[in-house]
């Protein structure tokens, strides 16, 4: 799902309230609120030093592992285990060497016995202090063709061949370091910015053959953008599931966080702090909304993925399809791709075992989540309200403390 570009849903609304009663929304057509200037965004945190700081756990025994949970677990880390196989785990922790028992047995491993699987093969850390903070994503199901057709004018674009990664012309040789940007080669030959957001809604793109379907609402497919990927249900009942193949290199902006320092949700204006009460202000406002929108810069481009029939799902960072209930994003300079993560919560739907399998934008630090609940109009409501606090272990396995000097 590539989530360190398609943010979940908590990424946007970043700490919402509860929702507003109905009847207390304004009507369509009322003046809209005052608009203030948003606040400066806070800086991003810096990589931590490898390896990450890890201290032991209580053992695995000791956690209580349901049997549904330690199965469904079981499940998403046997399909992890090609990636932990061969992947460098950023945090220092781990080496491909150290999976191999783990992932040799996952796959003859019973289902019915998958708690006694973690208990054998880990051991429990916590990283800094523990205190995790989760929220959720879920991916998203609106309407859509894959063809152009009245009610359907939202495109759905692919990657635009010109979109390339190159040094702006005027970046001295010597200064060139680290990654290029993203952008595109003008008329003159120059490197310049891709398009943004505004750019591409008015027809940057239009005309070229780019687009890979075509949606029916362009603010249900602003959040799909911001999921980064998702569900297309077509006229004729089916699905198209659409994924993250790339973006246009223009900045992030979160319109909650936007919204709530214009003055335009929470408080008393009657638009709750919550994607129902943005979802309605656009609605009430469009003119208003579609500017709100257009500030967020960035654009995502999409491919169509196989099996939309609930088989699988969306893929995650590593590749792998994310679970309903077992994936969770995690910031992989601290949480090893692939580690099972348990989470105890005040949140006690999110509580249980996980897969770290994705990342995301704001998922920063070492005891930060965003947990991964499907599609459906539940997966909706729980990931939307989905903002809990508790304690974090990493599962690691069995030796890598000690190897590490940390028993």
């Amino acid at each position: 799902m590539r989530r360190s570009l398609a943010l979940a849903l908590a990424v946007l609304l970043a700490g919402c309230g509860r929702m507003i009663p109905e009847g207390q929304v304004p009507r369509p057509g009322t003046p809209a609120p005052p608009i203030t200037q948003p606040a400066p965004q806070q800086p991003t945190l810096p990589p931590p030093p490898l390896p990450t700081n890890a201290t032991p756990g209580p053992g695995v025994a000791a956690l209580g592992i349901g049997a549904e949970d330690a199965r469904t677990a079981l499940f998403s880390f046997r399909e992890s285990c090609p990636q932990l196989l061969r992947r460098t785990d950023q945090t220092g922790l781990t080496q491909p060497t150290d999976w191999q028992a783990a992932c040799a047995d996952a796959v003859r491993w019973a289902p019915t016995d998958a708690a006694r699987f973690f208990a054998t093969h880990f051991e429990t850390a916590r990283i800094g202090d523990g205190r995790a903070f989760a929220t959720g994503y879920f991916e998203p199901e609106i309407l859509g063709s894959r063809t152009r057709r009245p009610g359907y004018e939202v495109p759905v674009y692919m990657v635009p061949p010109e979109l390339v990664r190159d040094w702006h012309d005027d970046i001295a040789p010597a200064e060139r370091t680290g990654r290029a940007p993203l952008g595109r080669r003008d008329a003159s030959g120059r490197f310049v910015p891709f398009y943004e957001r505004s750019e591409i809604e008015a027809g940057a793109l239009a005309n070229r053959g780019l687009e890979i379907a075509w949606a029916a609402d362009p603010i249900e497919m602003f959040f799909l953008q911001i999921q980064g990927s998702g569900l297309l249900r077509l006229p004729d009942g089916s699905l198209m599931r659409i994924g993250y193949a790339g973006q246009n290199g223009r900045e992030y902006v979160g319109i909650g966080a936007l919204m709530r320092e214009r003055g335009l949700i929470g408080g008393n204006t009657g638009y709750a702090t919550s994607m129902q009460g943005i979802v309605q202000y656009l609605r009430d406002y469009p003119n208003e909304g579609r500017a709100i929108m257009r500030k967020n810069r960035s654009w995502i481009f999409f491919r169509e993925l196989p099996d939309p029939d609930g088989l699988g799902g969306p893929l995650g960072s590593i590749g792998v399809p994310v679970r309903r209930g077992s994936s969770v994003a995690v910031d992989p300079a601290y949480v090893p791709y692939g580690a099972p993560v348990w989470l105890n919560l005040d949140r006690d739907v999110a509580d249980g075992l996980w897969i770290a399998q994705d990342t995301g934008g704001a998922i920063r630090g070492p005891n930060r989540f965003d947990t991964f609940w499907g599609n459906g109009g539940d997966a909706r409501e729980i990931a939307g309200g989905m903002s809990g606090r508790g304690e974090a272990l990493i599962l690691l396995p069995k030796g890598t403390l000690a190897r590490l000097g940390r028993r």
